[in-house]
């Protein structure tokens, strides 16, 4: 797709960008701006567009996760932690940065319980685990797609039997 082609159907779709941005924010002005950010970033993107994705489809997940990651840290600037308060009796969140001897089980138990799943599912699922789309999966082991999410639900059904009694 041509970058005068790819301009015009950036602004064909405003109209559905506006539309989901109302039903992310709840607010006008919000709605304008993440529509200005998300035109902006796939502008700036474009050469990650494959012609043959669904160019809507994949300008919305722009949006969608632009607007998730933006939530998230305004979650976070939000947090307010009393200064005064007993260090002592404060709930602290498991960062994750110090293993405990319990997590570490947990994690090689899990690991496996993954390690002894067929390769055929056990590739696809720990790709997918990794934040591999279904697509991009697909692609890169060349099955189709319905092959991947079969595999991975499979593969999901098989640990979650292996592991019933994990918890």
């Amino acid at each position: 797709m041509d970058s005068s082609q790819f301009k015009n159907n950036l602004i064909n779709i405003q109209d559905n960008m506006r539309s989901l941005a109302i039903s992310l924010t709840s607010n006008v002005d919000d709605a304008e701006d993440l529509v200005q950010e998300t035109s902006l970033r796939v502008l700036n993107n474009k050469e990650k567009f494959k012609d043959n994705v669904n160019f809507k489809g994949w300008v919305l997940t722009v949006m969608r996760n632009m607007f998730i990651n933006n939530y998230h840290r305004v979650v976070r600037s939000q947090t307010i932690i009393d200064a005064n308060a007993d260090p002592y009796n404060q709930l602290v969140l498991d960062d994750g940065t110090l293993p405990t001897p319990d997590s570490s089980m947990d994690y090689k138990e899990i690991s496996k319980a993954i390690d002894l799943l067929p390769e055929a599912m056990r590739i696809p699922f720990t790709m997918y685990v990794s934040g591999y789309k279904y697509n991009e999966i697909s692609d890169a082991l060349d099955l189709p797609l319905g092959t991947v999410k079969s595999r991975i639900f499979f593969a999901r059904k098989e640990l979650q039997e292996k592991l019933k009694n994990f918890l």
